[in-house]
């Protein structure tokens, strides 16, 4: 897929190269569909409160599901970025700026739990990913990434059972760079009970290919921090190469995805497999000869993606700069379909996606962040968690 080039909104301009790149690069992706840009129907669907109206595209959908009903669980949030299910079916969500972690339930206020020390706020780090432990009840443990001044790190932080205070118990990972901006920051639980951790590369592309650099990289350490014994690398890197990994997910097969954050050209969802290579800085996208290639790109306009989720026959991707929601259809690691958005400006950037245990996503949005790209004013109510029903498509 293709999508016309245009001048974006902030400050990744896109190359005089792009509209030929674009084309050339249709029919050779791992797309399922693709069209020249300016051809064809549009990309974009939207739909929400209004499912009477059906959504341009959505003919395209013939399996698997599309959203439905869009209902406001929080509001008045101040930069949230991450977000992990309780057991109870409650949330816990990061404030990027604040360093508060919240409990959201839906039909309640969100009740501040705690602040978690020693956060530093720049133009993109602060209070970024959090992951519940999955043996919470017992444990009482959060994951989050937090950068800080000297350097950023994966700490383990022990809840309160009344979820009214929480402390650090220990850190897991430091001494990844940090910088303004590319912090990467998304944490996730694998079905090999891992955590998953996705890092930027502190805005210096060579970190990506350092082997003695965090940065760059998709990390995977045991919940209390030690190394599988399966890590490919003998260390705490899964893989490397990578931009600005903004989003990891899982399929029910297994099958590990991630979000990434292109420099001028391409955004990539990603399989993550061992050991591998994923280009950056010496590819974008499926621009360059180095590394694995992507199963989708996006224009960053559209794109610049942050937080998936896997649910319903595809990858669900929120974009910043794009402000909409992607759908990625998917089938055990292989493109299964072409991208169609929804909520195209409706609601500005779309930070994070979580598949909630009801079966629905809930997403957040990220328009009082004064990020660097994609911005817009706030609007009424911002920032929200919003609940998205899906449905089947019909």
């Amino acid at each position: 897929m293709a999508i016309t080039p245009r001048i974006p909104t902030g400050g990744r301009p896109a190359t005089a190269a792009g509209a030929a790149v674009s084309a050339a690069l249709c029919g050779v992706l791992l797309l399922a569909s693709c069209t020249a840009p300016g051809s064809g129907p549009p990309q974009t669907s939207d739909t929400g409160p209004r499912p009477s109206v059906r959504p341009d595209g959505a003919d395209r959908i013939t399996r698997g599901l599309v959203p439905g009903e869009v209902t406001r669980i929080a509001s008045g949030l101040d930069m949230p970025w991450g977000l992990a299910f309780l057991p109870d079916g409650s949330a816990l969500v990061s404030e990027r700026a604040s360093g508060r972690v919240l409990r959201v339930r839906q039909g309640e206020k969100p009740a501040v739990v705690g602040t978690v020390p020693g956060v530093e706020v720049s133009a993109e780090g602060g209070l970024l990913g959090l992951a519940v432990s999955p043996s919470f009840q017992e444990d009482r443990t959060l994951y989050a990434s937090v950068s800080s001044a000297a350097t950023n790190r994966i700490v383990a932080l022990r809840v309160a059972r009344d979820l009214r205070s929480l402390r650090q118990d220990r850190v897991l990972i430091d001494g990844i760079d940090t910088a303004d901006r590319h912090h990467g920051g998304r944490l996730r639980f694998g079905p090999d009970g891992n955590l998953w951790i996705g890092t930027g590369d502190a805005f210096s592309p060579r970190n990506a290919a350092d082997d003695d650099s965090l940065n760059g990289k998709i990390l995977r350490i045991r919940p209390d921090g030690s190394v599988p014994p399966d890590n490919p690398s003998g260390t705490a890197v899964y893989s490397s190469g990578h931009r600005n990994v903004q989003g990891i997910a899982f399929g029910a097969d297994g099958t590990a995805y991630a979000s990434e954050l292109g420099h001028r050209t391409w955004d990539e969802l990603n399989v993550l497999r061992p050991g591998r290579d994923y280009g950056w800085p010496e590819s974008e996208g499926s621009r360059g000869a180095h590394g694995e290639r992507p199963l989708f790109v996006l224009h960053p306009d559209d794109a610049s993606p942050s937080g998936i989720a896997v649910a319903g026959g595809a990858v669900w991707m929120g974009a910043l700069g794009g402000q909409r929601l992607w759908r990625l259809p998917v089938d055990e690691g292989r493109a299964d379909g072409r991208p169609v958005a929804w909520f195209t400006e409706r609601y500005g950037r779309i930070r994070t996606v979580e598949a909630a245990p009801d079966g629905s996503l809930w997403i957040t949005t990220s328009n009082t962040d004064e990020a660097t790209w994609g911005g817009t004013d706030p609007r009424p109510g911002d920032d929200l968690i919003l609940r998205v029903a899906l449905v089947p498509a019909s």
